[in-house]
């Protein structure tokens, strides 16, 4: 397949991947017709840079500016950082996330907030498809990071402390982080329908600025 032989991508799954160019992972992932997330992820296991890739160095005012716009927007808003943990947001993303942003004693990190508090549960429309979606982009997200101690820690209480997450985990899913219409059902408002636009800073591609129109 694509010029590749069977004991090389045997190599390759046990992480023998020590000789792989990146050339020779394009072909097998143009081969398998892989998405974008998954030749990313591809080259992430093999330890090399997907040839494709944007590079930006992070921007450390980037965090700075992205607090004082969230005032400015005039819909929920909020950054997350590389691990997913909500480092600002404005007022409508307060009164929106009500049992999350909106209580002091609550966790910061999304992923707590989704498979942790059982509010979301009924907070969040269609609870098990989004659960699915949410594990398959943090894997594609966390990419080469999967080796950085805070990260491996991270997802190691959540698989842990919950069996969803875990059981989700093990099913090595890739997807790219996408946008799009999202439920939610608010104990104060009702159903609420809104649509997610997710910006990543080129200068500063550890945060993420989510927007719900």
């Amino acid at each position: 397949m694509a010029g590749i032989s069977a004991t090389w991508l045997t190599w390759l799954e046990q992480g023998r991947s020590e000789s792989v160019s990146a050339q020779t992972l394009g072909r097998l992932a143009a081969a398998l017709q892989l998405s974008g997330a998954e030749t990313d992820y591809l080259f992430d296991l093999a330890g090399l840079k997907n040839r494709q890739e944007k590079r930006a160095d992070a921007n450390p005012q980037a965090r700075e500016i992205l607090e004082e716009m969230l005032p400015r927007i005039d819909m929920p808003a909020y950054v997350l950082d590389r691990l997913w943990r909500a480092v600002a947001w404005n007022r409508a993303a307060e009164e929106l996330f009500c049992d999350w942003l909106g209580r002091p004693d609550a966790s910061r990190d999304q992923l707590d907030f989704i498979f942790l508090m059982p509010e979301s549960r009924g907070f969040i429309d269609n609870w098990p498809e989004r659960a699915r979606r949410v594990v398959a982009e943090l894997r594609a997200d966390l990419g080469q990071q999967l080796d950085d101690a805070e990260t491996a820690g991270m997802l190691e209480r959540l698989r842990r402390e919950s069996p969803d997450f875990d059981r989700l985990w093990q099913q090595q899913d890739v997807l790219e982080r996408e946008g799009g219409e999202r439920g939610f059902h608010h104990p104060l408002l009702g159903r609420l329908q809104k649509r997610q636009i997710t910006l990543r800073p080129a200068s500063a591609p550890e945060f993420k600025l989510v927007m719900l129109l």
